[in-house]
């Protein structure tokens, strides 16, 4: 994976695990994540992640994506994306050069959109229905590159070679 790539990576799931007000906090986030870069490279990333301001619960303006506000529509406190996709997903099963992704019913589409924005270097396309995602390596790609991606942005998948 190149630099600018996994930044974007880190930095989509810093916003998503942290509320996030300025960017001198996301420098600091991604810096102990090991990443190093300048200032001008971070505002860069931002403008290309659309990611905007957007005010909390507490009327505290923090980061997220442009179309999102990060709140659970029941219960009007930040989603912890990371954790959901972590208990939403149960398995990942390779057939030759495919792959299946088990979730919980309900969340097959939102993690197979996380996975085509997220992974579109490593996965070709994705096909989802309400529990099963199938996913579609590009020509070349390895089962490793793609079990190491989808960790990025699954942590703690289990999977079965």
């Amino acid at each position: 994976m190149d630099a600018k790539r996994e930044r974007h990576i880190a930095i989509r799931r810093a916003i998503k695990n942290h509320s996030v007000s300025s960017q001198e906090e996301l420098k600091n986030i991604l810096e102990k994540e090991g990443l190093e870069f300048a200032q001008a490279t971070l505002s860069r990333d931002i403008k290309e992640l659309k990611i905007v301001k957007y005010p909390d619960v507490n009327g505290t303006y923090i980061y997220t994506f442009h179309g999102e506000n990060n709140y659970s529509s029941e219960l009007n406190n930040p989603v912890d994306e990371k954790e959901l996709s972590v208990r939403a997903t149960s398995s990942l099963e390779f057939s030759n050069n495919l792959a299946v992704l088990k979730t919980r019913p309900g969340y097959a589409m939102g993690i197979a959109s996380d996975i085509d924005s997220l992974a579109s270097e490593e996965i070709l396309g994705t096909i989802a229905g309400d529990d099963t995602i199938l996913l579609i390596p590009r020509e070349g790609i390895s089962r490793k590159a793609v079990i190491d991606v989808l960790q990025v942005i699954i942590p703690n998948l289990s999977y079965k070679l």
